[in-house]
């Protein structure tokens, strides 16, 4: 069945609508849609790919670029909605880790988050479900990138390229939106040109909803507001300079659908199969157990600057300085474990933990990358040599309370409890992590033309990370400190090989360093372990023809990880280091615009993940996980669409995305069932600068786990049928 699918998808997916017109911010020009633009940019750079200004083809691995106008054209409006559709991935809004990734087979982490190619820290610690109005494009590189990024980027990098200003243009551009569930998303952009040298551009959004999943109690709000100048005195020289602000908010944060007992549940479904019993219960699907005045949210602002300097033929100059603050809380229900039936509450109820989490942090980066694109003994050779420096100051309040807090709540009619106060009750946890981070790196790339259709790459980072960390007891004052130092090397080695015209073969072979959790958020024992490794393989091809009106990439790739956390044989009440993991599968992309009114394009994957050496402590046993498939990676993914134009004005989409089952614990006893969810539009150009649009998403109301979250025994569910309507316009 999933191959029929695949197939299927891969015959007829993703279009963007030859009436779909938009600003390119890296040209200035006007883009006008048409079957002969190169479907997957193929021959277009990327910035998360490398520093050497390769094409996508150029580069020896997977690369996905999802634009403004594909944003836009597919209706993705956050960055879970964007991650989700990336394919060989699978998002969730854990409020602890909004937009959370799962990619290759590893999650979490193993995938870092850049904005404009910088790195603030792990994914875990600072992605936020972001607008995604702001963003030029977003760039995917897959497998491991630790030798552009440092610990890390084990499964891949996902950098959020902000729109830029571009010289000579004047345009604006906005968008509104209101759908179900009481959503309304408004933005908006303008690019104003100072002089012949000079350019600013800003934009700003703002969304709302009564629940973006239809649950109790959960109003959401997030907006960005953006702005930078480009200064270009000549075409040698540019300095950008720009500010970046978000903000977002979710009432009473939604910790998934608890599982409960089989025999107390209403409406049981089979979107969860438990070894011991426990199922989704339809009829709780809109409820919130959470606390009135718990919440989630972030308050979070970045500087930068970005210099380029071509100084002489063939050299060329980037310096990039960042400045990041931010402000996070967690205040939520983090847990509900339900009670059978009583006399109070003859239904069952929920007994919840509490917790109340803080982040203030603060970051700075600089980066210095010295370039050249000249020849060597008559061939082309490109290669960049750079530096990078940046500090952390990180203080996290983490204060957690036990479950006899919370009075009990019904499980069916959860009545409105009010927030707890003070800090007496904080007697599970209640201690502050206070960190200073410091990194340095030394890093440089190298690609080599061994002849016209013979590329070589390599690259190899070597990072200096010294952590400082205090754990601070606050109802003691005592106070632990650890000072680990890590000084990690990583190395990649690739070719490309151009086979025939528009054919392109690759082949590439990557490290990677992680800490075995987040090193801002490790406990004090984790801290003191070494950092995991890991390396993959990979190999591929990337293929365009029929002028232009095709393109097809494909990928075969093996990612280990070494030295995760697991019990000693010996002694199972210690943890060491010791554990494996690995993933191995393949990826398919392809796009096809058999006439000019119809576009289709799909992707399908599939990965073989499992821990190779793992064992966890059950009570007072070692219990061996060793083959179990990690937590929230699915087999299949397959994703796709097809628009067709009709006379110009209209156009009509379909969209279906499919996930295979995957499981929220490594002992695989809670699997939560495969589902496919198809949306489509109806875009209506109804004058020359304007595009009506109506949009439904979920047509099937289909009742889905979309992701775990914690414990493992609450699961995300996707969102219901909705239905919206957009105007967009642009001059």
């Amino acid at each position: 069945m999933k191959t029929k699918i695949a197939g299927a998808l891969l015959a007829s997916t993703i279009a963007a609508p030859c009436l779909a017109q938009s600003s390119d911010a890296r040209t200035g020009s006007t883009v006008v849609v048409t079957a002969q633009r190169d479907p997957l940019s193929l021959d277009e750079d990327s910035e998360a790919a490398s520093r050497l200004a390769l094409t996508n083809r150029e580069t020896p691995a997977s690369v996905e670029v999802l634009t403004q106008e594909e944003l836009q054209l597919r209706g993705l409006r956050t960055a879970r909605e964007t991650f989700d559709n990336v394919v060989g991935a699978i998002s969730g809004n854990v409020p602890g880790n909004p937009a959370v990734v799962t990619l290759r087979g590893f999650a979490g982490g193993a995938v870092s988050i850049l904005q404009d190619g910088v790195r603030v820290s792990t994914s875990t610690v600072v992605q936020r479900d972001t607008n995604n109005w702001h963003y030029d494009r977003i760039e995917v590189l897959k497998g491991p990138a630790s030798v552009l990024y440092g610990e890390g980027a084990l499964a891949g990098v996902i950098n959020k390229v902000t729109r830029k200003p571009v010289l000579g243009e004047t345009r604006f551009d906005a968008v509104l939106s209101a759908g179900s569930f009481d959503t309304v998303f408004a933005a908006g952009g303008v690019n104003l040109p100072v002089s012949s040298t000079v350019a600013v551009r800003a934009d700003a959004s703002y969304q709302r909803s009564d629940s973006l999943y239809d649950v109790d109690n959960n109003d959401t709000f997030s907006a960005g507001l953006t702005g930078s100048l480009l200064f270009r005195p000549s075409e040698a020289l540019s300095l950008l300079v720009a500010v970046d602000h978000f903000e977002d908010r979710y009432d009473a944060a939604y910790q998934g659908l608890p599982l409960i007992p089989g025999r107390y549940a209403r409406n049981a479904s089979d979107a969860v199969t438990t070894t011991t019993g426990l199922v989704a219960d339809k009829a709780l699907r809109r409820r919130n157990y959470a606390p009135q005045g718990a919440f989630s949210g972030a308050n979070e602002t970045t500087v930068r600057s970005r210099l380029d300097w071509r100084f002489a033929q063939g050299w060329n100059l980037a310096v990039d300085l960042t400045g990041y603050t931010a402000d996070r809380a967690f205040v939520l229900a983090d847990s509900q474990s339900f009670v059978a039936p009583s006399a109070a509450f003859p239904d069952g109820s929920f007994r919840q933990t509490f917790q109340d989490f803080r982040h203030d942090h603060k970051f700075w980066n600089a980066r210095v990358v010295i370039g050249n694109d000249s020849r060597v003994a008559g061939l082309r050779n490109r290669f960049s040599l750079g530096a990078e420096y940046n500090s952390t100051d990180f203080v996290s309040l983490r204060q957690q309370a036990p479950n006899t807090v919370l009075p009990a709540v019904d499980a069916f009619n959860p009545a409105p409890i009010a927030r707890p106060t003070g800090t007496a009750i904080f007697t599970s946890g209640n201690v502050t992590f206070d960190s200073r981070l410091k990194q340095a790196a030394l890093f440089a790339e190298d690609a080599v033309n061994l002849t016209p259709r013979w590329l070589l790459v390599g690259g190899i980072r070597w990072d200096h990370i010294d952590l400082d960390r205090a754990t601070i007891t606050n109802t003691t004052g005592a106070v632990d400190r650890n000072n680990p130092s890590f000084d990690p090397v990583s190395w990649r080695a690739g070719t490309t090989w151009d086979v025939v015209g528009g054919l392109t073969l690759y082949a590439q072979y990557t490290t990677a360093v992680s800490p075995v959790s987040s090193i801002l958020l490790a406990s004090i024992a984790n801290s003191r372990f070494r950092l995991t490794s890991g390396r993959s393989y990979e190999a591929g091809l990337k293929a365009s023809g029929w002028g232009g009106r095709a393109s097809l990439t494909g990928a075969v790739y093996r990612i280990e990880q070494k030295d995760i956390l697991t019990r000693d044989p010996n002694d199972p009440a210690l943890t060491v280091q010791g554990g494996r993991q690995s993933s191995q599968g393949a990826e398919l992309s392809a796009v096809l615009v058999p006439a000019r009114p119809l576009r289709l394009s799909g992707g399908v994957s599939y990965s073989d993940a499992q821990y190779d050496e793992l064992s966890e402590l059950i009570g007072t046993v070692r219990t061996d996980r060793q083959g179990n498939r990690p937590i929230n990676v699915p087999d299949w993914t397959v994703n796709g669409s097809a628009l067709y134009t009709i006379g110009d004005a209209v156009t009509v989409g379909a969209f279906v995305r499919h996930a295979g089952a995957f499981y929220t614990d490594t002992a695989n006893t809670i699997r939560v069932a495969g589902h496919t969810v198809l949306d489509a539009s109806v875009a209506l150009r109804v004058a020359p600068q304007a595009t009506l649009t109506v949009r439904g998403r979920n047509l099937t109301n289909a009742f889905y786990g979309e992701y775990s979250g914690y414990p493992t025994t609450n699961v995300y569910i996707g969102a219901p049928r909705s239905f919206e309507v957009a105007l967009a316009t642009h001059f």
